[in-house]
């Protein structure tokens, strides 16, 4: 191969499948299907190192709290660490009334009795057979034409209502499976569906389940949603039939393609807790509930407590949870753009104003705390960040709605400790930045006592007697203005001969109750026109501004 060249020509591009009249496409999901959680099987055979029995049980009492009624706990007959595990979940009634079991097999007879004598004395359950029908599998590996290879499924199927019948346990239900669905023929993959539909007789009352996976994905998702409609048109005793569907996502849409097999007509779905499955894994059952979550349907799944999920999937699995995953990553609900953040700001503070609870935010599909997420982490800072996301950080967190006049100047400050540092900041060192610039700024001037007073009852006159430190000289001055700032600025200008006038004043309560501090914003203009603020804090809302005026006088 030519360095740089990639062998694009060794691949052939998956046929279309011809649905002129296709009607998919104009469909909309409005309830959930029916889930099966396949984490204990299909993702458990992907572990690097595969889950014990104690973790296995840890692992299906988190599917059972979650809202599962159908879970896939094992392959009994592949190992028997899979058939004690089914065996102590029976023995040790682990398994609630409505819940299912479900246990695979491939169609090999001694494999058959082995599984369905694992489900003994069990009130539900769901043997799901199974075998290749793709032509490469035919051909390759099996050496058997399409009648053998229907043969097989046939009598695997007999088999199976042979023993159901011997037992006297109508609870137990069938699934059959033509592995390698995308890869078959889709007028084979039918005719060998309606030779074990044949086999099972099913009926309205007591339905089988079909399920057509993408084994390995391979075509975009709107194909795969063709093939599942034109299969549910034409599959015999549709009445009879569950159509679910087992999504890979070897080309990264194993979510679309279920969404979309759901919207032609499949009514069921296999998947694994964030995607973990052979491979690029399985579909991600978490992705599709919240994605019909956000779209007021009702998952029927609760997801309520992501971290927690998250934490008992890390501890059985082994496994990480990318931080970009959707909803359930460190990072999915936190922005650090400042366009992003300037956004999500404004709209959350729209939020809280509105008379209707519906989710309306920018930037965020779902209210993280419909998750169990905080709004801790909505707002990183770093170097991309902007005014916005900084004056979340100090509203939210700490409680100072930084005007927003004074956002831009506050934002480059801290956009140049992000660059210096190369590195984000945390909310305490964004309030630590904001403390000592604007509150503890150390300067020429000092206040060391101040008290405020009004001339006779009468007068409009605020006086200002203050103790001023000015470097190693302290320094009285009594002032005379239309209020405590007034009072304050002209004693400054007429002592110390400081060239400035106030442009900006803002102030708001800090805290609750009769002890609250509250806080003021003071903006003042320089010789040079260049607005400099300063902020102050104190019990006496005058005091505090006093104190942001000198605040504002020592950053000049």
């Amino acid at each position: 191969m030519e360095k740089g060249k990639m062998p694009f020509k060794r691949y052939r591009q998956y046929p279309n499948v011809f649905l002129p009249d296709r009607e998919w496409p104009d469909k909309t999901i409005t309830k959930a299907p029916i889930w099966c959680s396949i984490d204990l099987r299909d993702g458990n055979q992907a572990l690097s190192i595969p889950m014990n029995v104690e973790e296995k049980i840890i692992m299906f009492e988190l599917l059972v709290a979650i809202g599962f009624k159908e879970i896939e706990i094992g392959f009994p007959s592949a190992s028997d660490v899979e058939y004690q595990f089914i065996r102590r979940l029976i023995k040790e009634q682990r398994i609630p009334d409505d819940v299912t079991i479900q246990v695979l097999t491939q169609a090999r007879e001694h494999l058959i009795r082995k599984t369905f004598d694992s489900v003994r004395d069990t009130n539900k359950a769901i043997i799901h057979l199974y075998n290749s029908t793709s032509k490469v599998q035919r051909e390759v590996v099996f050496k058997k034409n399409k009648e053998e290879i229907k043969a097989i499924a046939v009598e695997g199927t007999k088999l199976i209502k042979s023993l159901r019948g011997a037992s006297k346990n109508s609870s137990i239900r069938f699934e059959y499976t033509p592995e390698s669905f995308p890869a078959t023929e889709l007028d084979y993959a039918l005719e060998i569906c309606s030779a074990v539909i044949d086999a099972w007789a099913p009926s309205p009352e007591e339905k089988i389940i079909i399920n057509l996976p993408t084994t390995v994905e391979m075509s975009t998702p709107n194909v795969y949603a063709d093939r599942i409609e034109l299969f549910c048109r034409h599959i015999k005793k549709r009445e009879s039939v569950i159509i679910s569907v087992h999504t890979h996502n070897d080309r990264g849409t194993g979510v679309a393609s279920a969404e979309l097999a759901v919207m032609a007509g499949a009514e069921r779905v296999e998947g694994a807790l964030f995607g973990n499955g052979e491979r690029s894994g399985n579909m991600d059952i978490v992705t599709m509930a919240l994605n019909l979550f956000s779209q007021g349907v009702n998952p029927e799944l609760d997801f309520s407590d992501i971290n927690k999920i998250a934490e008992v999937y890390k501890k059985c699995t082994r496994m990480d949870i990318h931080s970009r995953h959707p909803y359930a990553g460190e990072l999915v609900y936190t922005a650090f753009s400042g366009s992003h953040q300037d956004a999500i700001n404004k709209g959350m503070k729209a939020q809280k104003k509105k008379e209707s609870d519906i989710w309306d935010v920018p930037y965020l599909p779902i209210d993280p705390k419909d998750v169990g997420r905080t709004y801790d982490a909505i707002i990183r800072i770093n170097s991309q960040s902007g005014k916005g996301g900084v004056a979340y950080v100090m509203e939210n967190d700490w409680g100072f709605k930084i005007p927003n006049e004074m956002q831009p100047e506050f934002a480059r400050l801290i956009q140049g400790r992000t660059e210096s540092v190369s590195n984000e900041l945390s909310s305490n060192e964004i309030k630590n930045c904001f403390e000592q610039e604007y509150i503890k700024r150390q300067g020429r001037f000092q206040l060391k006592s101040c008290a405020i007073h009004s001339e006779n009852k009468n007068s409009k006159e605020t006086i200002v007697c203050a103790l001023i430190q000015d470097e190693q000289t302290e320094i009285s001055i009594r002032a005379k203005g239309n209020g405590p700032v007034d009072a304050f600025v002209c004693g400054v200008k007429e002592h110390f001969n400081i060239l400035f006038d106030v442009a900006y004043y803002a102030e708001h309560s800090l805290s609750q109750g009769a002890d609250a501090e509250a806080v003021a914003y003071i903006g003042i203009n320089t010789e040079n026109s260049k607005i400099l603020f300063g902020v102050g804090i104190d019990v006496n809302i005058s005091i505090a501004s006093i104190k942001a005026v000198l605040n504002a006088i020592n950053r000049m």
